[in-house]
């Protein structure tokens, strides 16, 4: 039996990750739909994601995604992602984390990446993509608004400039007014205006574009009538909207399963209907033509955020830093080998 090499073990950095994907939006952007694609067809493995919840810190959670990409280059692994909100306060951002890549040959983990950036460009690419299907015929310069401005506002932001919108001018709408000004002074760096606005309902009903991107963990929107123009809705945040504004939208999810959980909008709406018949489509279904949708109401995608779009980011990147022989290896980080002790 032919011995096999040592396997090795890398870790990314969050600055390598950013220094891959800055500038790749439109990659990207396909690296995501045809993830989507090969969900739709069945060609992944995506349980679901396992909630780490702490009785004496309720706001604070962290969620492990595993998943197996197939394809023509399959790879396995997990994020494990934390959500601490209480970070804002502190200067940081709510959001940490990692993802392990394994070898689907051997199962050996080949890789850890820092993972903040890949779920922030994850999470846009897909709200670009999905936006890119669903907005309905209109003004030529949709009118955009964003409720929350951390971290995935700003790449959903970066995202929509690079799939061609016209960000000149946008809404802004944040509980915290100085998290509000910062991002509009990223928007005034990234050659646009930001109105913002102190009323959510006034935001809301002058966009025809609304990016949820909160970090709300029960609704707090309630009335119907504000969608009444027939926005698309991005809701990014999956908590944001009461089961009565989903029961009057068409919604689009990623993965019914996945969405349908861990009391979101959608799983609010499911328990207070008793069914899943208001879910029209899944995006994997748009993307290949399967679903048309409806006219005559408000539009939501509400992403649930599938494991498999962070692996194919991840090994992305993987394979561009390998290319350009900028991989770190861990020398020693496999002990024990042999089984017998035979290595010296």
């Amino acid at each position: 039996m032919t011995e096999s090499a040592a396997p090795s073990f890398a870790v990314i950095t969050g600055e390598q990750v950013s220094k891959v994907l800055h500038g790749q939006e439109q990659q990207v952007m396909r690296i995501v739909a045809d993830t989507y694609r090969l969900h739709g067809a069945g060609h992944t493995v995506n349980p679901p994601s396992y909630f780490l919840r702490f009785p004496d810190r309720p706001a604070d959670r962290i969620i492990a995604l595993p998943a197996s990409l197939g394809g023509d280059s399959t790879v396995d692994g997990i994020k494990w992602i934390s959500s601490f909100p209480g970070n804002v306060a502190a200067g940081l951002p709510r959001a940490s984390g990692v993802i392990v890549l394994n070898d689907p040959v051997n199962g050996y983990p080949f890789a850890c990446l820092e993972t903040s950036v890949i779920s922030a460009a994850r999470t846009a690419a897909s709200a670009a993509v999905a936006a890119g299907v669903l907005l309905r015929a209109g003004p030529d310069a949709p009118r955009v608004g964003f409720v929350g401005t951390g971290l995935i506002a700003r790449y959903v932001h970066t995202y929509l400039q690079a799939a061609g919108w016209d960000l000149d001018e946008i809404g802004v709408y944040d509980t915290a007014p100085a998290h509000a000004d910062g991002f509009s002074s990223y928007v005034a760096r990234s050659g646009g205006q930001a109105r913002v606005h102190t009323d959510l309902g006034e935001l809301v009903r002058a966009s025809d574009v609304v990016v949820f991107a909160t970090v709300a963990s029960t609704p707090h929107v309630h009335d119907p009538s504000w969608l009444r123009h027939n926005p698309l809705v991005l809701h990014l945040s999956l908590r944001d909207l009461a089961p009565e504004i989903i029961l009057s939208s068409i919604n689009v999810v990623d993965d019914v399963d996945h969405c349908l959980r861990a009391n979101t909008s959608p799983h609010l709406a499911e328990q207070q209907a008793g069914h899943r018949d208001f879910v029209h489509a899944t995006l994997p279904e748009l993307l290949t033509g399967d679903a048309v949708l409806p006219a005559d109401r408000p539009v939501v995608f509400s992403p649930f955020g599938l494991g498999v779009l962070d692996l194919a980011l991840a090994r992305h990147v993987h394979e561009q830093l390998d290319a350009g022989g900028e991989l770190r290896t861990v020398p020693g980080f496999f002990d024990e080998l042999d089984r017998y002790g035979g290595r010296s």
